[in-house]
């Protein structure tokens, strides 16, 4: 056997570490150069689109269409202004901000309307006081039973009590764009009542949720029925109720007069229509389109109560025309109407209805050289 030596085995160069390796066969580096280039575009990209964003400036907020409920009919004064209102407020915003109202009570009662405000379903509405104290008990104050005389009084008052109501609501959770007075409202029924005593035996209508007239009746020994104000004119077909509080303008324009033969001449409170849209629709909104939207509302609202006080006047003239007979109590009945309304407000204040505080600002309104030691008016004076 022969034998041979072998040859030494050729030596193969392998790299340490991976610095060694070249850099096209190392995975590691590829995915960190894609990961380098992917994050290189994405910053182009941004960098791309803030300087588009500096040259065309703030993207404009989405258009807000308000929806706002009424019960006042179509075709109305109050709708009227309400339309102009909204003309004002798209023109004004640019159609950022419009209004759109469901006139007639299509929407349903006060009740229904806040419901579905919380629910999203509508933005705002024309709504009463009594309704409005269930977010904030004080917007009801100025519906006090006898508390003022004559227009004089509710000016002074409102002057200085507006801006509180205001806040108070805003804190409840809905924004005030205007107040509307109504006017004086008088008892009106079908049946004559002449004295205090009379009422006990009528079926009285209070408004539903509204614990100042509910106090009241009862303070003055009357058992009254409560229902929303759009169940009224049914009601009194029915006979369910035959005496009703409204302003002789009201009582036409809700067409409650032709049930109604008797007006007693004693303002039995101060009624105030509140427009209102949800606290989350107004912060929504920019501070431009909300100074618009304020603006127009709230001359809409004055538009309103100017127009209210002088219609008050003719719809009374008017129906007196009708038939309706107007019962003027003396001094000594109206003392006793006077005594009925205090004992009512102290029982308010004392179940915490309303606030002693509010009631003491409104008292000290009341108390200046202007709206003191006036004689009571009548009917006719208004």
């Amino acid at each position: 056997m022969c034998w041979r030596k072998s040859e030494p085995a050729r030596s193969r160069s392998v790299p340490t570490n991976s610095s060694e390796m070249p850099m096209n066969h190392s995975p590691l580096a590829a995915r960190s150069l894609s990961i380098a280039s992917n994050s290189s575009t994405r910053w182009r990209m941004l960098l791309a689109i803030a300087l588009v964003g500096l040259l065309l400036g703030p993207l404009p907020l989405a258009a807000q269409t308000l929806k706002i409920a009424t019960l006042a009919p179509e075709g109305s004064p109050w709708l009227r202004e309400l339309r102009r209102a909204g003309d004002e407020v798209e023109a004004a915003t640019e159609g950022r901000v419009k209004l759109k109202y469901y006139p007639g009570g299509v929407m349903g009662n006060d009740a229904t309307v806040l419901r579905k405000m919380r629910l999203g379903q509508l933005q705002g509405g024309m709504l009463t006081g009594s309704e409005l104290s269930l977010l904030y008990k004080d917007a009801q104050t100025y519906s006090l039973p006898f508390l003022f005389q004559d227009m004089a009084e509710v000016d002074a008052v409102r002057k200085a009590m507006d801006a509180t109501i205001e806040q108070g609501l805003a804190e409840g959770g809905v924004r005030v764009l205007g107040m509307a007075g109504v006017g004086f409202a008088y008892l009106m029924s079908v049946q004559p009542i002449n004295t205090a005593a009379d009422l006990r035996q009528a079926k009285v209508w209070v408004p539903q949720n509204d614990r100042i007239s509910e106090i009241t009746f009862r303070t003055g020994g009357v058992s009254p029925i409560s229902l929303p104000l759009s169940d009224v004119f049914t009601s009194l077909q029915t006979g369910q109720i035959d005496t009703v509080g409204n302003t002789p303008s009201g009582a036409i324009l809700l067409q409650w007069h032709g049930r109604l033969r008797y007006l007693l001449d004693i303002p039995l409170a101060y009624v105030i229509g509140f427009l209102v849209i949800n606290e989350r629709d107004w912060q929504a909104m920019s501070e431009p389109d909300r100074a618009a939207l304020k603006a127009a509302a709230e001359a809409a609202s004055r538009r309103i109560d100017n127009n209210n006080r002088a219609d008050d006047e003719k719809a009374l003239a008017a129906l007196k025309g009708q038939g309706l007979a107007v019962i003027e109590p003396d001094a000594e009945e109206i003392a006793r109407w006077r005594e009925v309304g205090d004992r009512a407000i102290a029982q308010m204040v004392a179940e915490g209805v309303i606030s002693g505080d509010i009631l003491e600002g409104i008292r000290a309104a009341l108390a200046t050289p202007d709206t003191a030691s006036r004689p009571p008016p009548t009917a006719a004076d208004h």
